[in-house]
């Protein structure tokens, strides 16, 4: 009698590798990288470099000195956690605080969980979200976009502050959006040389550039980013046709991190759902929390948020959705 034996899955290998999907979403970055390079000049450039090579670092040393491990540098995750991480923060940040980031979102986000693959939450977020509660003036401090000329550091209105102003004022939002001298200018806000705020978060065009690409490229499929842009617009918009106090669709689509969060850190494979109904729950739930928190909680922005708290859902999203079985 012969022995049928069936080794462990994978059975078929797609010729994906943790290193190829590292490098597709790093090339996809790399328009809204040099947009942020564009609008604010060296300090984007020293903040990017500082963020990379102190994730890199801190990962090779907790692996090698602390966790006794191989190091796994090379596999392109540090690279990408430290870039999303600058991507999140103001040009004009003290660089020892980027470095205080980076270790927060290795150490606490990746590493304590056992490195990539284990990590329930997003890392970068995470650095970045610890970075906002410790040190909210540093990290609400957003430079004028000028390019590689001196820009000094503003703490005027961003337009998701004026979400806020609009609605202390109950007075329509177009109309303080105007009188902010911001113009209702949605298109350079899509263009991102019209507003202050985070290096990845000025450049909505780029980054929907960067969207197709890893469409494109199959890094990524369409369900969470989509998901989140249909829940976001449906659910201001009906805020706005109740009340124009609230920012309309658009805005809350080409402001903040809705573009950033949505494409490249609510997709990340380890911290979200791993089926398609799955998804679109997770990506329905990040669109929902956002507008509340931008329209009803003390802080203006609310993607980084939000992502966080449906990581948390992400484990029982999947028990919820899990497939049907064969037999």
């Amino acid at each position: 009698m012969n022995t049928f034996i069936v080794s462990p899955s994978p059975h078929v290998h797609g010729g994906d590798s943790i290193e190829k999907n590292m490098r597709g979403v790093l090339v996809a970055l790399l328009p809204a990288l040099c947009c942020s390079f564009l609008f604010f000049g060296w300090g984007a450039l020293y903040v990017t470099l500082t963020a990379v090579a102190a994730a890199l670092f801190f990962e090779y040393v907790i692996q090698r000195y602390l966790l006794k491990q191989p190091a796994t540098v090379g596999d392109g995750s540090a690279i990408i956690t430290g870039v999303l991480l600058a991507f999140n923060l103001p040009a004009t940040i003290p660089l020892w605080l980027v470095v205080t980031g980076a270790l927060v979102a290795i150490g606490v986000g990746k590493m304590s969980f056992g490195g990539l693959g284990n990590n329930i939450f997003n890392p970068a977020l995470v650095g970045r979200v610890f970075l906002l509660i410790s040190f909210p003036v540093q990290m609400t401090t957003w430079p004028v976009p000028r390019g590689f000329e001196t820009a000094d550091a503003v703490t005027g209105a961003t337009p998701l502050a004026l979400v806020k102003q609009a609605l202390r004022e109950n007075t329509p939002f177009a109309e303080v959006f105007s009188r902010a001298g911001e113009g209702n200018d949605l298109l350079g806000m899509g263009v991102g040389n019209a507003i202050g705020g985070s290096l990845g978060e000025v450049a909505s065009f780029a980054l929907l550039l960067g969207f197709a690409y890893l469409l494109v490229r199959r890094v990524i499929t369409w369900h969470i980013p989509v998901s989140i842009f249909v829940t976001i617009a449906l659910f201001s918009g009906i805020l706005h046709w109740a009340n124009p106090a609230y920012a309309g669709p658009l805005f809350h689509l080409l402001s903040g991190g809705v573009m950033l969060g949505a494409i490249f850190m609510a997709t990340d494979y380890v911290t979200s759902p791993m089926s398609r109904r799955g998804m679109w729950i997770y990506g329905v739930g990040i669109g929902v929390l956002t507008i509340v928190i931008r329209n009803f909680g003390a802080y203006p922005e609310g993607v980084s948020f939000a992502i966080l708290i449906m990581n948390a859902f992400t484990p029982l999203i999947n028990k919820y959705c899990k497939p049907k079985r064969f037999a």
